[in-house]
């Protein structure tokens, strides 16, 4: 099994990425030479793993019949002072949203994300240490 994305230089710092026929644009900041027309990359990284967490937490909670009103997860990454500015640690928080949620169910579906079904934190698991928190908000 393989994956593969290609991007394309436009201009300055300007990047275009094609992936499953979404285009994203990638782009520095005006003090690196950048045109600020676009997302950085680092960022990304965060963005990968929340979405690909994400993704698994309400799919298994689905698959256990729990109802979530909402879900939000905030992904925050330490980083080096120095260049390469590198990323030292994450922390993902999940806040859930719902009545009578079952802790059980939810810490269970962080739990599978995190150690069975999330390729991103799978990856970045072996170059950081990444922390799990969740939060339960009730209407």
């Amino acid at each position: 099994m393989k994956r593969e994305v290609k991007i394309d230089w436009v201009e300055s710092l300007e990047f275009k990425a094609e992936m499953d026929g979404h285009t994203i644009t990638l782009d520095g900041p005006p003090e690196a030479g950048g045109r600020n027309k676009g997302v950085r990359p680092k960022p990304l990284m965060l963005l990968a793993l929340a979405g690909c967490t994400g993704m698994d937490v309400v799919s298994i909670l689905k698959k256990m019949r729990v109802e979530i009103d909402g879900l939000s997860i905030h992904v925050e990454g330490d980083m080096e002072e120095e260049a390469p500015n590198a990323f030292t640690a994450m922390q993902v928080v999940y806040t859930f949203r719902g009545k009578d949620l079952p802790l059980d169910k939810l810490e269970k579906a962080v739990e599978l994300s995190k150690e069975k079904y999330c390729g991103v934190s799978a990856v970045l698991q072996k170059a950081l240490p990444i922390t799990y928190q969740i939060r339960v908000e009730t209407p």
